[in-house]
């Protein structure tokens, strides 16, 4: 019977294992290995890791982890979870099955990108989410942003101090009064007809191919993909979730404690805001909320 197992790997999991190996907790980590970060070549805005790869980065976190004697890393795919008897166990996808008194829930989510010919080759790299991530990459060059939903405005809006603009309102999201001044005000170029292919050789970006034939010069694209829990876990389990922008996401308290006792979860599936330091940061809240429960138990 482990103390606490963590499901996740990335930089939430890892940064709630830490915590917990450190106050010697009995800890297994169960990682799939496929982070959401795996398409990126660099990490940026960490602090202390700023342009180092995310699998370096991951790579030396487990070599730290592992020096703890109270961890355990087993690769491979969490299928399950369900609670038994006071505890949590769960099945693999190889068939084993683990069990421990706490869980935490560090399995991210997968994104689903605007269905354009050319994104998903260029994900990561010239097809973008987070300025604050990747914008200084891509400063001083022709820069869009595709439309996916209202808050499109708001990250258009955004855009011009890393590059000059143009807003892809796609036919469907038209800002609204108050976003449109602040476009303007901010240089953003608005233009209604749909992309409808990105060009260039991939994962580089030259231009956009819009539906009237026209082509438009960018060198990155920013967007929204929509958001997906990766594991079913947290639902199953009777997590409470909630809907964001992006898509749903499962309900927390400021520790990282969700809607089931004993269940605690963090990363990008627990927030409609997605950052690695975010992630890690809520890693750390949710492992010491897990020692700390077993502490009253």
């Amino acid at each position: 019977m482990h103390d606490v197992i963590v499901i996740g790997g990335s930089f939430a999991g890892q940064s709630a294992a830490m915590q917990l190996a450190r106050a010697r907790q009995d800890i297994l980590l169960i990682d799939a290995g496929a982070p959401r970060n795996r398409f990126a070549d660099a990490a940026h805005g960490f602090l202390g890791q700023d342009g180092r790869s995310p699998r370096a980065i991951l790579r030396d976190a487990t070599s730290q982890l592992l020096a703890y004697p109270s961890v355990e890393v087993v690769a491979g795919e969490a299928e399950a979870a369900t609670q038994s008897d006071g505890h949590f166990v769960v099945r693999l996808a190889a068939g084993e099955e683990r069990r421990a008194r706490r869980l935490v829930l560090a399995t991210g989510v997968t994104d689903t990108l605007p269905d354009i010919p050319g994104m998903a080759e260029r994900w990561g790299e010239t097809v973008l989410h987070c300025p604050y991530c990747h914008g200084y990459e891509v400063r001083d060059h022709a820069l869009g942003v595709i439309a996916v939903s209202p808050m499109s405005a708001h990250q258009a809006a955004l855009i011009p101090d890393w590059g000059p603009t143009t807003y892809f309102t796609q036919g469907i999201h038209e800002p609204e009064a108050a976003d449109m001044g602040l476009l303007l005000a901010r240089g953003v170029v608005i233009e209604r007809t749909p992309v409808v292919a990105l060009i260039g050789d991939a994962p580089g970006l030259r231009a956009v191919r819009l539906a009237d034939g026209r082509m438009i010069d960018v060198a990155a694209i920013f967007t929204g993909p929509k958001t997906r829990p990766t594991s079913p876990i947290a639902e199953a389990l009777g997590c409470i979730m909630e809907e964001g922008p992006s898509g749903p996401f499962v309900k927390v308290d400021g520790w990282g404690l969700t809607s089931v006792p004993g269940v605690y979860a963090a990363g990008d599936a627990t927030s409609p805001m997605h950052n690695a330091t975010i992630a890690s940061a809520s890693g750390v809240l949710a492992g010491v909320a897990a020692h700390q429960s077993l502490v009253r138990s």
